[in-house]
């Protein structure tokens, strides 16, 4: 179907429930949403909202106990081990609240650490490191490691190393949560640039103040969506 074609993302009643010897804990409780290509989305939820679960599902960290997840049409409940670590290393692009960068790689080996993983050869990886490190105004950090840059500055090289193996969507989890207001504000500036540029972005989040720089926010509230508000904007998104 062409609407189908459209979503990155699709979530047809997820449901994860774990289970702690007779307990059954339900945490997600039928979630239905999609991501649509070149969407900026947001899930909003508190602490207990069933938002940690929903990233780790997202980023195929974590599997539902029912519904289906598509990926690009895709029913990963289909794929073996392998394929999965496959899709999550070309697919999604991971950026963390702590950055996650390795302290003893450059800058330049932080960003190619994915290609890596995914067999790039080494010309290729260091000519993508390049512009991606440029892309995020950090060119002329290649050789620095992480204890030598600020926290804004190692979010960049964690936004440059997710879009290494240019995927399908950009999967940030509190990507502003470890900085100061000044240093989200221009990290989200730079969210908004690469949207512009048809990047697909999920952001999961507890802060509802980021909720006006988003196409469409989910707020999920004790593992249900309790509201999808669509923006529309005058300039930016898709």
């Amino acid at each position: 179907m062409p609407s189908d074609s459209e979503n990155i993302v699709e979530l047809r009643d997820i449901r994860k429930t774990y289970v702690k010897g007779d307990l059954q804990v339900p945490v997600l409780k039928g979630i239905n949403a999609t991501v649509k290509r070149g969407e900026f989305v947001g899930f909003i939820g508190t602490s207990g909202s069933g938002k940690s679960t929903l990233l780790n599902i997202l980023g195929l960290l974590d599997v539902p106990t029912s519904g289906q997840y598509l990926l690009e049409g895709r029913n990963v409940e289909s794929l073996t081990d392998w394929e999965l670590a496959d899709i999550r290393n070309k697919k999604i692009g991971f950026i963390f609240q702590s950055f996650n960068l390795f302290p003893h790689l450059t800058v330049e080996q932080n960003i190619e650490v994915p290609m890596l993983y995914g067999r790039v050869p080494k010309r290729k990886r260091q000519k993508i490191a390049l512009e991606l490190a440029h892309r995020v105004k950090l060119g002329h950090r290649l050789g620095h490691r992480p204890g030598q840059l600020s926290g804004g500055e190692c979010q960049r090289i964690a936004i440059a190393r997710a879009l290494s193996n240019n995927p399908a969507f950009i999967l940030a989890d509190e990507p502003t949560g470890n900085l100061d207001e000044k240093t989200s504000d221009e990290i989200m500036e730079l969210f908004h640039e690469l949207h512009n540029q048809g990047v697909t972005l999920v952001m999961v989040t507890h802060n509802p103040l980021l909720a006006p720089h988003y196409d469409k926010i989910i707020r999920l509230r004790d593992g249900q969506i309790e509201s999808v508000e669509q923006e529309k904007k005058e300039s930016g998104g898709q």
